[in-house]
């Protein structure tokens, strides 16, 4: 009898240790929402791909979450997880959607053909002088558009590169010269490379230098701060500058649950630091760094640098035209309006290249 009241007993203890672990388990991933009178406590993670010395960690992440900790009074704080370290940079916005992160930050373009009227922020010909005019027409554009494909979260902003280039192991001064080269690229870039007669391989920056090392691919074709941020100009040696191939939007967003559990004046709070923030840092964030890459990848490591002719560049741009076309069929077939997107996109462009030379 004593024996099956000890039995009872401990079964009982079982029971309720492991409610109580299944129950802290399920709640891990939600954002803990500790409310005091007026005030309330809120801890929230952010996942993102670039590493912890990257600007876009150390000027980007952490001086948005420090603006938004202070805008809060303290009540919202954001951790960091960078290079990877709670999702990887292909899953991250779906991880948002699912809670698995509360915030993140990565491409569009590494989610290929999630996105697809957003495409038309990346699409070859059209030029941008810089990272703050392609980071205005993004931004505004979408807002402007406001597509379905990225109402499952609440964007908090977008940012863009800008114009990138073509940086390889061997030198490419004409279209000849780049038939049959592997080069890394990913979502639209890809496509624009093998209507060029190149092998685009996807993979994100951080397999690039790894791949371009053991010869797996030839060339990037990238922003030029990942020749100093990620280190590719010590495995390349030539670069070709093509301003009309290349542009990536990057998004930093949250799960839309999550907003939602934020009291309005502390939304209003967030949304003023992301319109200060973006104005102010991220908008131009690829331009400081590319001018940084530039001068490292040429001073330190001795890239040649490589500037098409115009009669050179007509033939590329020329090349590369089919891309436009196939997007807007593309759009046609989905039912979604690829023509307003081109426009939209092209209006702006016109516009910021003015503002911003």
């Amino acid at each position: 009898m004593r024996k099956n009241i000890i039995w009872r007993i401990s079964m009982l203890l079982i029971i309720v240790l492991l409610v109580s672990v299944v129950g802290c388990s399920a709640d891990d991933s939600q954002p803990q929402v500790v409310e005091d009178g007026d005030r309330i406590d809120l801890t929230l993670n952010l996942a993102h791909f670039f590493p912890a010395t990257h600007p876009a960690e150390t000027e980007l992440v952490q001086g948005w979450a420090a603006a938004i900790e202070e805008a809060t009074d303290g009540q919202i704080k954001v951790i960091s997880y960078p290079q990877g370290t709670l999702l990887a940079a292909e899953a991250i916005y779906d991880g948002v959607v699912s809670e698995i992160a509360h915030i993140g930050v990565s491409c569009f373009s590494y989610t290929r053909g999630r996105f697809p009227l957003l495409e038309a922020f990346e699409l070859p010909v059209i030029v941008y002088n810089n990272s703050r005019v392609a980071s205005k027409v993004a931004w505004e554009g979408i807002q402007e558009l406001n597509p379905d494909e990225v109402q499952d979260t609440k964007l908090m902003m977008v940012l863009a590169t800008g114009p990138g280039d073509l940086f390889t192991k061997t030198p490419v001064r004409t279209l000849e010269d780049l038939q049959g080269m592997e080069i890394r690229a990913t979502g639209l870039s890809a496509k624009t490379l093998e209507v060029l007669g190149a092998t685009p391989v996807a993979m994100s920056q951080a397999e690039a230098y790894e791949s371009l090392q053991r010869g797996v691919v030839q060339g990037n074709l990238s922003p030029l701060e990942v020749l100093q941020g990620w280190k590719h100009a010590e495995v390349t040696d030539y670069l070709t500058l093509t301003p009309f191939l290349y542009n990536t939007l990057f998004f930093m967003t949250m799960n839309q649950d999550t907003w939602d559990s934020i009291p309005p004046h502390l939304q209003e709070a967030i949304e003023e630091v992301n319109e200060k923030f973006f104005e102010e840092v991220a908008m131009s964030l690829w331009d400081v760094q590319n001018e940084s890459g530039l001068k490292y990848a040429v001073e330190e490591e001795g890239l040649e640098v490589i500037t098409l002719s115009d009669e050179e560049t007509a033939r590329w741009k020329q090349k590369a035209e089919p891309v436009l076309e196939d997007f807007l069929k593309e759009m046609e077939e989905k039912g979604l309006s690829g023509s307003e997107a081109l426009e939209i996109v092209k209006r702006l462009a016109d516009q910021y290249n003015e503002v911003y030379k």
